[in-house]
């Protein structure tokens, strides 16, 4: 079996090509404020129908039965486009996806306040993920060139960690804190706007020096294959042996294996290096980010939602109430650098998991007893367990892959963090509406399978990394 190198994850005693990358002075401190405010712009406009779920729905008349889908917009763009937008930007120019991307999501999410039916808010959305893969996937390499050192490139995947938490948490706020939720929409647009501006004007551009032409029929192949899972996930929450969910998985596969023959044996350059499916670390990797998308995302995307048709609380006292969360997640996130060279990156991910997981399972029952402030213990847990979760995971991503591809490394393991969102929604719905004994009993069930998920999360991080 080929042996890898640790650090770069090429095959042992071959030569490593490495990029040139400016210091981290003041250039350095300007791309960590704009990548680290896109980001969180991102994940604002990701996290704003988390509170505004029933209103929006109420006004596209959308049936429970179709809620998933204005949930799962954002995330299948985001799944289906994260490792192609990585690609891209680390062979044609990461400012220049990073600045395109931006301005996509000013635009899309502005478009999608204006929307009139569930379809069209549901592809807006997919438009809105799309674009946040461009952002998402940029903002690592464009961390990693400006910052070359390793305690540099800890402070700042800390810091850019630290504000996907810190767009979880500000999302419901802003949304909650508007007259409606087109009213939201238009404000975050003309935000991702403003950073795009300053953006164009600022950062310096960045690439791999491989070159080559773009890995088209691979990341068509790849898109197509991701489109027709998370279809065949959003769908099946209306039963599995439906025949249009069964051509879905099926048609998954078969793009899965085109996808493969198309990287082995015709692209001269190719998005994603298979020789990285045998390091132990990249699995590792890849495998946090599912289950983190899984259980924690799966989980806490929908309920806000159970808590206002369940307890019939309001959207800003929901926003506040996860405010709780979310604003731990983002203190720890921050604070979880101090960390590195002391605890490993893989038992910090499992710590995370196992957080989350005893979170939940403190505030079973806490609905179906109509009581909110039971929920507190367990959402103080799962905000320190979403912190150091969110801390270790880009830098796990972009030392999983070699220098000069950080950017793929990011996009590859936020793939499976997004393709995991969707199950994850799409099963927490399902568990939620369709079990009898009615929503705060079905939001009892979600909570066990999630953090019995979340265990399983931590076992496999550990798992894997011992086997290197």
């Amino acid at each position: 079996m080929t042996r890898f190198n640790e650090r770069t994850l090429k095959p042992a005693g071959s030569s490593t090509v490495t990029e040139p990358s400016p210091s981290p002075t003041s250039s350095g401190r300007s791309t960590l404020a704009l990548t680290s405010a896109a980001t969180a712009v991102a994940l604002m406009t990701y996290t704003a129908p988390v509170v505004t779920l029933p209103d929006t729905a109420a006004a596209l008349h959308t049936p429970l039965s179709a809620q998933a889908w204005l949930l799962n917009g954002t995330p299948l763009g985001l799944a289906a486009l994260l490792l192609v937008a990585g690609s891209l930007a680390d062979d044609y120019g990461r400012r220049r996806i990073f600045v395109a991307g931006t301005v996509a999501l000013g635009l899309t999410t502005a478009l999608g306040g204006l929307t009139a039916s569930t379809w069209a808010f549901t592809l807006a959305r997919v438009a809105q993920g799309a674009a946040s893969a461009a952002i998402l996937a940029s903002s690592l390499g464009l961390l990693v060139a400006a910052y070359p050192s390793p305690r540099g490139r800890l402070h700042a995947t800390g810091v850019w960690g630290a504000f996907v938490s810190g767009g979880i948490a500000a999302g419901p706020l802003v949304a909650g804190a508007m007259p409606n939720w087109r009213v939201a929409y238009a404000v975050l647009g003309a935000a991702a706007l403003v950073v795009a501006g300053l953006s164009f004007r600022t950062l310096t551009e960045s690439r791999s020096p491989r070159g080559g032409r773009p890995d088209v029929a691979g990341a068509l192949a790849f898109g197509l294959a991701l489109v027709s899972l998370v279809a065949a996930l959003t769908l099946g929450r209306d039963g599995w042996l439906r025949p249009q969910v069964g051509l879905l998985l099926a048609a998954t596969v078969v793009l899965l294996a085109v996808f493969t023959l198309i990287e082995r044996r015709f692209s001269p350059t190719p998005m994603i290096d298979l020789a990285l499916l045998r390091s132990p670390r990249f699995l590792g990797s890849s495998t946090a980010g599912l289950f983190t998308g899984l259980t924690v995302i799966g989980l806490f995307s929908f309920l806000p939602a159970l808590l206002q048709q369940t307890l019939g609380m309001s959207a800003m006292d929901t926003a506040w109430l996860f405010l709780l969360w979310s604003g731990l997640s983002f203190t720890v996130a921050l604070q979880a650098k101090r960390l590195a060279g002391r605890v490993a990156p893989r038992w910090q991910l499992a710590a995370g998991f196992l957080l989350h997981a005893g979170g939940a399972l403190t505030m079973l029952g806490a609905l179906d007893a109509g009581s909110w402030p039971r929920l507190l213990p367990g959402l103080m847990l799962g905000g320190v367990g979403s912190g150091l979760l969110n801390a270790a995971l880009p830098l796990l991503a972009v030392e999983s892959v070699p220098t000069a591809r950080a950017a793929m490394g990011s996009g590859a393991q936020q793939t499976f963090r997004y393709i995991g969102s969707c199950a994850g929604v799409a099963l927490t719905i399902a568990l939620a509406t369709s079990t009898g004994g009615g929503l705060a009993h079905g939001a009892d069930v979600a909570i066990v399978v999630s953090a019995g998920l979340a265990a399983i999360g931590a076992a496999g991080v550990v798992a894997l990394r011992e086997r290197g």
